[in-house]
Order: C-alpha cells, then structure tokens, then sequence
C-alpha cells in the first residue's frame, strides 16, 4: 500500500503484536492484509462475502464507558482494516501453534476426528474460541449457536460439536428417571452386550490438556491508554482511491455527514462491503461512527425502550433477553418476536458485525428485522447538523417513499421500540426457518383489538422477500378494521392480501406460487397465534383453536446433536505398536487446527509473481466477433491479457478447450485472463475487456431440449436381462413416471487453485495444484504448452476439498494458467473466486429418469424398463463414464428378473458437468426407490416391505452378469430395522401424525449396493515410493491425492504395520508427478485400495531385503538394522506396484465384471414436516454401514457422516437455478445452501457392521462415498410425511416429489385449501426467472 501524506497511522494489535499501517487503504480487508501483509495464512478466503466462517477471526475492543473487553467473532473478508483503530485481532495462529504449544480448543477439534480437509477448521477453531473467552462454561446450544455461521463440507458437523460439547459441564443427554445415569450409555452397553467386540469410543477424553482461562493472552494496555486518550482526534485514512474518516465526536460526525451527504457510514460493513464486492458500487469517502458512545445506549422510559442505532445485532439481542425478563409478557410481543428471529438470522460473526441502525437504513427487501419492527409501531431517530427528527418505521419507510426517507445529510441515532399492550398482538414469521440463511419469505404482523373483544382496531401486514421493497398490505388490513377475528375473517383476509400483492409470474427470485402460498399460510399461523391468545386471555369467551393446529405455532427447535459412532475393537492379540484398525488422528489434524498446514494460495509469494483474473462468456452459445483488450492493458498494473491465439500447443485437447476461440458454448467459458501485480488490478481490469457476440441457434439448455435436438455427447448405453416385453404381459399392474433429479455444486471450501512457475531452462513448468489427478493435470499442461510431460512437474501437498470437482477442472486451468506463465514468462498465482468457481467448474450431473415398471398385487415387481438421461454440458468431460455408472448401478440392492437400463449423456450448453462423489448412483438411485416406493403406494403395502420382497437375497449375478454376496446387505437392512426400532417409531410418528394437522412425521429406510472402483484395469493401478534413510526414518511418497478423507494417514499406518516401526518414523509430504510417475486419479472410494496395495508391495519388498540382516541380530532395533544395512549396500529405497483390479465390462455384450467388490448400507431417517411452510426438521439417523475391516474407524465414520450430510444437502437444500439463456444464479452461500449445523440430525448413530472382503488390502472396503446416497433416507422420510399429509387431506396417494426436496415443493405437495386458493399463471403467457436443467 502506497503511503500518502495526508494519511494518519492506523494502529492494532494482531496475535499480540503491534501493527503501525502508515498507508491504510479503505479498500483493503483484514482477510487481504493477514494473508498478503502479515504473511498469516491460517485465516481462508472461502467465499468473500462473510457466508462460511472460513475466515473468522476475534476481534477485541475496550469500551472506556464501561471499562469492559468485548471479544467477538467477524469474517475477515468483509472487515475494513480501518475500522480497526485501536482493537485487538487474534487468529487461528494466535491461539495456539505447533512451533510453541496448542490450545485446548485446537487439540480437541484435533483428537474428536473435526476436522477432515481442514481447511474450514481455524474458522471453526476461532468460533469456539471467541465463544470461550466470553463463556468459559458454554451450554451445549451456546456452542451449536456458535458454529452456526461457519460450514463444512467434509466432516457432517458432529464431531465439530462433540469437540465444543468438552469444554461444556453440561450433559447433552437426558438422564434416565432421574438416576444420573445417561440413556447413550445404556444404549452403548445394551449394543456392547449383543457384540462384544464393538467399540464405541473414537478419542480418549484423559488426553485432553484443560482449559485455564486466566492464561489466555491479555488485552494490550496501550490499546485501552488510546481508548481512554481525552486528546482522540479524527482520523483520515487516504487510500489509493477512496478516503476513511473517523469522527472523534458525534458533533465531528455531523459536521462530517454534512459535508459529504452521499458517504455511507460504515459500521459493521456487512451491506457496504458486500455492495462493493458484488454490485461493484463505488464509494469515494467512507465515514465510520464505530464506537462514539452516543450510538450505543439502551433507554427505557413507560412506553417502550429505544435502543441506540451503533448496537450490532448481538448486543441487540442481549439487550432484548434483559428487556423480555424484565418485563411482563404482554408489553414483550415486539421484543419476543424480534428475539426468534435474531436466534437464525445470519450467523455469529455477522450478527456481531451488522448493527441495528445500518441494518435498518439499508431496508433489505430480505429483512428479517424490519417486518416486525414496522408491525410493533417502532420509531426511527434522526439526527443532522439541523436537528433531530422522528420518522415511523412503517410501509411508506420500508417501501423507499422518499417522502419518509432519510434526507442525505441524516444519520440514524436510535430506534424506539414501544411495548405491546394489553389487547395488541406482534409475530414474526420467516421461511426458511434454518440459520445462516436469507428469507425466501418472512412476515411482520400486528393485531390490535378494541378492548375485551376480538374486534379488530387496528391491523398490520409486512411481506419481505417477495419485491424490491419489503411490501406492506396496506389496503388489506384497512378493510379489515372492525371485523371479529374469526373463520370468515381469515378466507377474506387470504383473499384480500392475494389480491392487492401480486408477484408477477416472472419475478426475479422464482418460487412464485410457493411464495402466494406462503403470504397466506404465514398469516394463517398468525391467526391462529392470536386466537390462541385471545383464549388465555379469556377462555369463556374466547375459543381455543383445535389441539391438532397447536404444534405449527412453534419453529422447529434448534438442538444440540448427539449420538453413537460404533466399530470394530481391535483384536486383542494385535501388537500394540500396530495402529491397523485403531481410531487415529487425521496425520496434519493438528496443523488444520492452527492454521499452519500450508494450502496452495498458502504458499509465500514467489518473485515477480503475477494474479490472474478471468473473463468468461456471457453468452450459452454465440460466435466471437471481438475481444477489445485496448482499456484492460492500460489500467495499472496490467502485464497482459492472454487468449487463445497464446496457447503455443493443444488449445482444444480431448475435446475441452482452454481458452474459447472464435465460438462460446455456455456461460461462464473462459475467453481471456489478465495477468497483474495484483488480483484487484487484474480483477479490474478484466471488467474492462469488451467482448462482440452474435448468438448462435439453438441454445440447449434442459435435457428435454438436448432430447427434441437430438443432442448426445456419447452412444446409448444399455444392460438387459429376461425378457421385460414378455413380463410386462403379465404383471397385475403398471406404473409409468419420471423423476427430476437436479444438479449439485461441489462447494469444496477451498476454491480452484494453481500457482504456474515457468523455468529458465528447458521449457519446464512447475505447477503447484490442488488436485485429484496431478497426472492429467500435467498432460493437459504438456499439451498446452507444446513440451514433452517430463518438462511438468506437478505438485500436490493437500486441497481444502474436492468431492470429484478436483479431477478433471484443475487440468484445464492448469493450462489456463500454465499459458499466462509462458506468456509472461512470470509465475501465475490463479485463485477462483467463490462466483467464478462455481459459474466456471459446474457440478454433479442433473438427471432425468423414465420408469415402467410392472409388478404384482404382492409387491413382487417383475420387469422394469428404465431410461436415464444426464445433463452433460458443453463438453466431454466424465459424462461417458458417469451414464456408464448410472446404467450399471440402476438396480441398488433389488432383484428384477425382467430388467433393461438405457442411458444417454446429453449435449448441452451449460458448463460441463464432471465427476462428484457417488459418481451418478446417488441420482439413479433416487429414481430407483421412487418407483419402488409408488409400488409399495400402489399395493397398500409400506415401502420398506416391498423394499425387503425385492432385495437380493442369496449369491447371485447382477443384470451385467457379475456375482456378488448380498448377506451383509441383509445384514444391514436387519440391524437397521431392528436398532432403528423403525416399526415401533413408525407406529409413534402415526399416532403424531393422527393428533397433529400442520405438523407430519415421517420414516424411511433405503438399502444400498454399491460399487466400487472403475470398469477398466489400468485405472485401478497405483504406485508408491519407499524411501528408508540411515537414522531409520521413513519417507513415503505415493499416488494418492490428500483431499481430506485421511489417505495419507492411511498409507502410514500401512507402513507402520508393514515395517513393523512406529508411525512417528513415516513421514509423508506430498504428491508428485516427479517422484511418482503416471499416477491414477483419486476417486470412486478406492485410493486406500490400490495405493494401500503399492505401498504395502514396497515395504515388502524392503523388508526381504532387510531380513538377512534381522536374521543376525533379531534383537536388534529398527535403528541398528538399518544401520547395518547401509555398510552392506543394501538399497534402502524402493518402488511398490499395484497391477489393479482385473475389472472390465463389454458393452456390445452387455456383460461384465466391471467393478472388484460392492459396499452395502442402511439408513433410516425421520423428519418432521411443517405443513404450511414446508421447512422440515431431521430428528434421528442410523446408518448401518459394511466396512468389512476398517483401517482407520475415525476416518470411515467421518467419510459416512460427511457424505451422508452432503447427501442430505443434495436431496433437500442445494438448489442450483438457472436462467431459460443458461446464467447459473446460485454463485455464493447466499443462494446457494449446504447443511448448516443446525441441519444434522439431533440424534445420529452411525455404525461400521463387520464383513470379510479378502480381495481389498486388510479386508477393508472404500467408504469414500458410500454415505452419499444414506441421504436419501431423509428425502424419503420427508416423502413419508407428505404423504401422511396428503391422505388427511383427501388427496391423490401417488404424487410426484423431485429432488432436491426443497420448502418450495414440500409445501405445495402438501396440497390443502392455502394452495387451492392461490392465483396460478398459464406457463405459456410468459418466461420464468429459473429453469429445472434436468
């Protein structure tokens, strides 16, 4: 940062440290100035819009006024250093480091097994933290609340919680009748006794170090002297562009907002901030009031309390908490409803970050605050040089009426929030009800009644979310005055409001009939909420509603999970020294924690090194008519702009083209990069390359258009035994359906990144990647660059993520970047944004399935005749071999006798879909239980009984011809049955469901079979490298790719166990093209697999080598072996091989032994549905999981949790929206959801079920996967409760639920008089805001 003499010091402390910045720059964020100023890299840059936690810190500032330290979480990514005068910053790496000691909170996220890829882990480290320093004791809600701003994508989130729940005294299981003995014991020691050898402990609780508050570091005191200074002055802070001024007293504020009426005053910078990052407003002067004490105060008089408008949304709500147990319930309706709603709204570090004033000011349409506000008659304060004024926070303020705007000169001083009265009733309603989210719909809604009565005085009705503005239904309650609050009442207030909102069918945000719905079933609970307090009031003359209507009135509450992870012991007459089998730490688990495992943009800046930013298409498919690179070269800082006419090789290689050349094929195609001294003058300068189109015809975007164009990307691929034509005939009946099943984004936390090194010598390029396949990466490299592949070298130490989305996308902006290195000749670091990662590297692909399927009055389905089509994008990609998968995997665990398959990979112009965890089966097997699940409607049978009629029962050949033993398919389904007490919990959800009319439970149990390993031998080799040095330690280098799932601590273990040395000798570092050549990808669940064979092969080999010398001297230790084998030439070093799998399949023969062994499961999940909303709640998961033998019990049941939780996601929350000209909409959290951790289940038992699978190293199995598709259990439990819904209600008992199984099609399969209410639009009179790909 330039210094400018008109700048002051900017002055704070980060880990204890003083930082004196002479040249802030307002533009400059704490995320940018940790990582590229200070060097500290353990706070992550997950999505730059303070929606993932990875970048929390705690910030901590001294408040003169009341003498106190206030610590609190922020995301980095949105804080202004300047606004950081005078606090203190601590980061992951000022908790707790492996080069002086750790803290508590980092060892026990370390040992409970939290933390897999690891790279949310210092954000989820610095949430727990911030939470201890305020709360040494937290409850167990207390830390759930905590967490609820941070995700994960790896872990599930149960151990997270687990490692928070240690530091808390209180139990989070119920206590049996008062014994103090816990239920989860009994459970344990009832399971313990009918399997004596199950384990049921992952980590060893005596290990953990305690945590003593008072050595926590201590506030600098030179930070509270420049608190208490009485000589502050202004600060003014210039930057390159922009300036920050600090107001030393609230007259300076106005005298400064007088001067400059258009700047924003930055507080919490959660609207600013994001408004500069994403809609690219420019601001010249930034004025920050941040901690002038005439913004903070709580003043209560008679009436009501008015809160000062500098209280972030934390300290609101502690205000609220004192306020609501102070005072009766009646004058507390506004402040209760308020306090629901600060309870989801965003997360921890944002609710600390956003202050009440701006949150108001900004009149979000989404507000979740301002509803309520408005229907409890607040008031906001205003004041300017000219005077104070009041303005009410009512429908003409939240619909921007600019007579009751703010004038530019006004700032916000409080907000005054009466109390309720007597006759007076305030709710807040929102959807979805989940934290961490924006409101897809929320409402405030007020009723006064004229004293005694149930006479409406007064009325109001806000609507967020569903336009520009939050709207009001002004006209709607005006005709409503005087009406009694009744039945009537109600459909004409539905009718009214419908009427006088409309949502045009179009609007931006979709969702337009769910969102009608919605208007009319949240002022139904309303309703019902006030009739229900009409009746307390006075039970003689006012009725109550019906006992069946009373749960809906209450939210889904937020509980902390527990649970039982169970596997098998380790046979006691194993050595001890032999880790195989035992639960041990993640290998790097400890530097996750502190921030010092080092990721690729982790990697110290490289002399001369350049930023590369991306421009892509905006267009599905058009022709290139110009690039005008003239305004991007001439910004500062600007190298280059690098296009397809720089590629010196192969710009179109295997079909994926790096960079677009004369024609573009879907939006988000990468057309250009811009090489800079900086990612901000690149990113810049990118916005200013001007691209000519002329659109081309036809643009395919869905699968049904790819199917009218006839728009394939590979042949039909087909399986088929019996004669299905011929069953067909004879069955007693025939359904015939499809199923959606949308796409999925891969949200690895860690987005694409590549650092590009062009050598001096030779044309060699060294790349440093995060990928699953170095191997290709290096080829696609070579090809681009127009050089042999020994001149790449391809490194890959860890990746914060993958989940397929790191297999194919790295090799193709490994080029990307490897052309910009060649052309300038500098090194390149290539980091994607949030958006662009997502716009650019697509997903899981979306399916479309058709069934007919024919069966007979038993369940006994006897012919299936199934078509599977997969959107595959714009080019090649993996589409051929995922349709492969879905036809091989299209039978699950059920036995057809009459069975064909066909599946075609569809030619699209959407951004090519690629490789994703379960790799097609978690799709096709959605279709697979829908039809088995109808059946079982059809037959008046439950599913999990014609589920058991139809599953495999004794060895028998596949519809490919391939054997397989189902017994521990059986064997699963059974104990799931049983120790899920599914029938006697599927009697209590029917007794639920008869007693409750809004609110549904529901259950379901899915049986699993599932491949692993790919269809061709060469695919399943691997190789490793043993090397053994003189002092006896071990170097282990292999193919395998650590993507989280614990693969290098694997491959130690089998070293371990091979050399017979403690793992403590093995080192592993990286993975490379250079020391292992050709090297498989890591996918499909099979790494341990294969290079767990190679790595095993070598030490054999070593160990042979090495029996000579333990021959003479067999008391010797490792270190005297070794020793002695170095003065007898013994090589100590060594290659090991694995051959592969001897897999195949022929095509033409429909037969084949395409995959070496099958992992088979169980899950059983219940839900309960709210009705009117649509929001579910998941109650309990069991998975039953064949693991044959584990190697490592804490790294399998953290693959099984955090794919079942990803599986979650992908049938319920993750929705992907697309425009009809194919612009993906879902580019960030905010539109995009994963599971949160409020999400998992509030009861999760997981167990590893024992088998033997002699063919894999250890009789192990490859779990990498196998929980993605136990997630469907929940899809189907949800399914479970639509339908007990739909049979109270009159309604067709078949019915069709796509996937993902979203609010928006719970509610309206729902189906009651709210939907039939509801204006509809005929689909032909206009285009809507997104589209189904599928």
């Amino acid at each position: 940062m330039m210094s400018s003499p008109n700048s002051d010091e900017l002055i704070f402390f980060v880990n204890g440290k003083k930082v004196t910045e002479k040249s802030a720059d307002p533009e400059v964020n704490l995320l940018f100035y940790l990582r590229r100023v200070l060097h500290l890299t353990g706070t992550k840059y997950g999505c730059g819009g303070g929606g993932c936690g990875a970048c929390t810190v705690m910030v901590s500032k001294y408040d003169p006024k009341n003498k106190k330290i206030r610590h609190y979480p922020v995301t980095a990514c949105l804080v202004p250093i300047c606004s950081l005068h005078g606090a203190a910053v601590t980061t992951a790496e000022g908790v707790g480091s492996i080069k002086t000691r750790i803290h508590p909170v980092q060892e026990r996220l370390a040992k409970c097994h939290g933390t897999q890829c690891g790279f949310c882990s210092p954000g989820m480290v610095m949430s727990i933290y911030t939470l201890l320093r305020n709360h040494p004791e937290p409850t167990p809600d207390q830390i759930t609340e905590a967490l609820g701003g941070n995700l994960c994508r790896c872990t599930g989130y149960r151990p997270i919680v687990e490692s928070g729940k240690t530091f808390s005294m209180e139990s989070t299981v119920c206590e049996m009748k008062g014994s103090g003995k816990c239920c989860m014991d009994q459970e344990e020691k009832s399971f313990a006794n009918r399997h004596k050898n199950m384990c049921t402990k992952l980590y060893n609780e005596d290990e953990f170090q305690p945590l003593d508050p008072s050595q926590e570091p201590i506030f600098p005191p030179e930070l509270i002297r420049m608190a208490e200074d009485p000589h502050k002055k202004r600060l003014t802070f210039q930057g390159e562009r922009t300036t920050w001024i600090t107001p030393v007293t609230f007259n300076d504020l106005l005298e400064l907002k007088a001067d400059y009426p258009k700047a924003p005053l930055v507080m919490g910078n959660t609207t600013v901030g994001r408004d500069i990052k994403f809609r690219n407003v420019f601001h010249p002067v930034f004025l920050s009031p941040l901690g002038l004490p005439e913004l903070y105060f709580v003043d209560s008089i008679d009436n009501g309390v008015t809160i000062g408008a500098g209280y972030s949304l934390a300290q609101l709500r502690d205000a609220l908490h004192f306020i609501v147990s102070e005072q009766p319930n009646v004058k507390t309706q506004t402040y209760r409803a308020l306090l629901k709603h600060l309870k989801t709204l965003a997360g921890a570090q944002i609710r600390n970050m956003a202050t009440l004033g701006g949150h108001v000011v900004s009149r979000h349409n989404y507000s979740d605050l301002n509803p309520i506000l408005a229907a409890g008659d607040a008031v906001i304060n205003l004041v300017s040089k000219e005077g104070e004024r009041q303005i009410p926070l009512d429908g003409h303020f939240l619909e921007k009426s600019p007579e009751a705007s703010l004038k530019s000169e006004e700032i916000v001083l409080s907000v005054y929030i009466p109390y309720s009265t007597q006759w007076h009733f305030v709710s807040g309603q929102r959807m979805p009800q989940r934290q961490n989210a924006f409101a897809s719909i929320n409402a405030g809604m007020s009723v006064k009644f004229e004293d005694g009565t149930d006479t409406i005085k007064d009325l109001k009705i806000f609507y967020g979310s569903v336009g520009p503005t939050v709207i009001s239904a002004n006209e709607t309650c005006k005709r409503l005055i005087g009406r009694q609050w009744d039945d009537q009442m109600l459909s004409d207030a539905c009718r009214l409001v419908l009427d006088e909102i409309h949502i045009p069918p179009d609007a931006e945000g979709g969702m337009v009939e769910y969102k009608r719905t919605l208007f009319i079933s949240l002022l139904f609970k309303f309703y019902l909420k006030v009739r229900r307090g009409l009746h307390k009031m006075d039970p003689q003359k006012f009725p109550d509603i019906p006992k069946k209507f009373v749960s809906v009135l209450e939210n889904f509450p937020i509980k902390t999970p527990q649970g039982v992870q169970m596997f098998q012991c380790v046979d006691h007459h194993q050595p001890p020294q032999d880790p195989i089998g035992h639960p041990i730490m993640h290998q790097s688990v400890i530097k996750h924690t502190t921030g010092e495992a080092v990721y690729v943009d982790d990697m110290p800046p490289i002399a001369q090194e350049l930023f590369l930013a991306v421009v892509t298409s905006t267009r599905a498919r058009a022709k290139i008519v110009s690039i005008d690179v003239s305004e991007a070269l001439a910004l500062p800082g600007v190298v280059d702009v690098i296009t397809a006419d720089d590629v010196p090789g192969d710009n179109n290689y295997h079909g994926e083209i790096f960079y677009a050349q004369n024609e573009v094929f879907c939006v988000g195609q990468i057309i250009c990069t811009v090489a800079a001294d900086t990612y901000a003058h690149a990113k810049d300068a990118a916005k200013k390359v001007k691209i000519a189109y002329e659109d081309i015809e036809p643009k395919i975007i869905t699968i049904e258009q790819a199917l009218e164009h006839k728009s394939f990307l590979s042949a039909e691929k087909k399986i088929e035994q019996g004669n299905v034509e011929q069953a067909f005939k004879y069955v007693d009946q025939i359904i015939e359906g499809e199923v959606h099943v949308e796409g999925q984004e891969h949200f690895y936390m860690e987005t694409q990144s590549i650092l590009a090194i062009p050598k001096e010598e030779d044309k060699e390029m060294v790349i440093h990647v995060g990928t699953q396949h170095p191997t290709n990466v290096q080829e696609f490299v070579a090809a681009a660059l127009n050089v042999p592949r020994n001149r790449v070298a391809c490194h890959m130490k860890r990746t914060g993520g993958a989940f397929g989305g790191k297999v194919t996308k790295p090799s193709l902006l490994g080029a990307v970047s490897a052309v910009a290195a060649h052309k300038t000749g500098r090194p390149i670091r290539f980091v994607l944004e949030r958006s662009d990662d997502m716009l650019i590297t697509a997903g899981r692909h979306p399916l479309l399935g058709k069934y007919k399927i024919g069966f007979m009055n038993n369940g006994v389905i006897e012919a299936a005749d199934l078509e599977f089509y997969i959107n595959g994008g714009c080019t090649p990609d993996e589409s051929e071999m995922v349709i492969e998968f879905v036809v091989l995997k299209s039978e699950n665990a059920y036995h057809i006798p009459n069975f064909r398959c066909r599946g075609r990979a569809c030619k699209t112009n959407l951004p090519s879909n690629t490789a994703f965890r379960g790799f097609g089966f978690p799709q096709v097997s959605m279709v697979v239980e829908t039809y088995v699940t109808v059946v079982a409607s059809q037959c008046n049978l439950l599913p999990e009984e014609v589920k058991e009629i139809n599953m495999y029962k004794k060895i028998s050949k596949t519809a490919y011809k391939e054997i397989f033993n189902p017994e521990p398919l059986r064997r699963c389904w059974k104990e799931c049955l049983e120790k899920s007490s599914f029938y006697s919990r599927k009697r209590s959800a029917e007794e639920f469901n008869k007693n409750n009319y809004w609110k549904k439970r529901g259950l379901a149990v899915v049986p699993m079979k599932l491949t692993v390993g790919i269809p061709k031998t060469y695919y399943n080799q691997a190789a490793a490298l043993v090397h053994i040095y003189t002092d006896g330690s071990v170097l282990l280098t292999h193919g395998g790719c650590e993507i989280g799932q614990g693969i290098y601590t694997k491959m130690a273990q089998v070293a371990s166990r091979e050399l017979n040395i403690p793992m403590s000798y093995i080192h592993l570092s990286e993975t490379s093209t250079v020391t292992v050549p050709n090297a498989t990808f890591t996918v499909t669940s099979m790494g341990a697999d294969i290079f767990g064979r190679a790595v095993q092969n070598a030490c054999q080999i070593l160990m042979d080598r090495l029996q000579p010398v333990i021959r003479k001297n067999p008391k010797g230790t490792w270190e005297d072996w070794i020793a002695t084998a170095y003065k007898e030439s013994i090589n100590l070093s060594t290659t090991g091989y694995f051959k592969g799998y001897q897999t195949y399949m022929d095509w033409e023969k429909e037969e084949g032994n395409p995959y070496p062994y099958f992992v088979y499961g169980a899950s059983c999940s219940e839900v309960e549905v709210d009705c009117l909303t649509g929001a579910h709640k998941l109650l309990r998961t069991d998975i039953f999981m064949d693991a044959a033998f584990s190697i490592n019990p804490a790294l399998d049941i953290g693959q099984v949790e955090g794919a079942f939780t990803q599986g979650m996601g992908f049938y319920t929350s993750e929705e992907l929206k697309y425009s009809p000209e194919g612009v993906l909409y879902s580019r960030s959290p905010d539109d995009y959801k994963i599971p949160t951790v409020t999400q998992i289940p509030e009861e999760f038992y997981v167990t590893l079920v024992r088998s033997r699978n002699p063919i894999a190293i250890y009789s192990s199995k490859g779990l990498g996967e196998a929980g993605m598709f136990m997630g469907s259990s929940v899809f189907f439990a949800i399914r479970d409760a639509v339908t007990a819904a739909r049979r109270e209600r009159g309604l067709a008992k078949s019915f069709t639920l796509n996937s993902p199984a979203t609010a928006e099609l719970i509610r309206m399969a729902c189906g009651d008089q709210f939907t039939d209410m509801i204006p509809r639009d005929d689909p032909s009179t206009f285009t809507p805001w997104s589209i189904r790909v599928s």
